[in-house]
């Protein structure tokens, strides 16, 4: 099952999973600049593992300008593309699956099954703890 997130969330309707609904729909536009909009400013990000972007990085400006940065900057953006599965909310929780894909800069195929937990307040996300295969992206991407 593929799901395409939509852009038509009004202010009566605001719900974490609208929120991350949307936030996937910026994603798949590749809209850095409104993806940027959802963040909370104190929102921190959460990779799982032991690769060079592993860890927790907090606020817009250090989500995007190096989590995010330093894994596009491995990857050929022009060939990224991203399948969402699906969603599943509750409370202020929501839980993202997706698929990306890409060529890394070193020519492998990167080849990505991406679950994320998001926690969304006041209409914004407030954290973020991603898992993927980490040993594929070392392979593929930082090796």
């Amino acid at each position: 099952m593929s799901l395409t997130a939509t852009s038509n969330i009004t202010d009566t309707e605001v719900t974490p999973k609208a929120v991350v609904l949307d936030y996937m729909d910026a994603l798949a536009a590749g809209d850095l600049d409104r993806l940027r909009a959802f963040f909370d400013p104190e929102a921190t990000w959460t990779l799982a593992g032991d690769l060079p972007v592993s860890g927790t990085w907090t606020g817009p400006d250090e989500i995007f300008g190096s989590f995010v940065a330093r894994m596009v900057e491995r990857l050929v953006p022009e060939s990224m593309e991203f399948e969402f599965v699906g969603v599943i909310a509750e409370g202020e929780r929501v839980l993202a699956e997706w698929k990306t894909r890409a060529r890394a800069r070193a020519g492998g195929r990167y080849d990505q099954h991406c679950l994320a937990v998001f926690t969304v307040r006041d209409g914004r996300i407030a954290a973020v703890r991603e898992h993927f295969d980490t040993l594929h992206a070392h392979t593929v991407v930082f090796a």
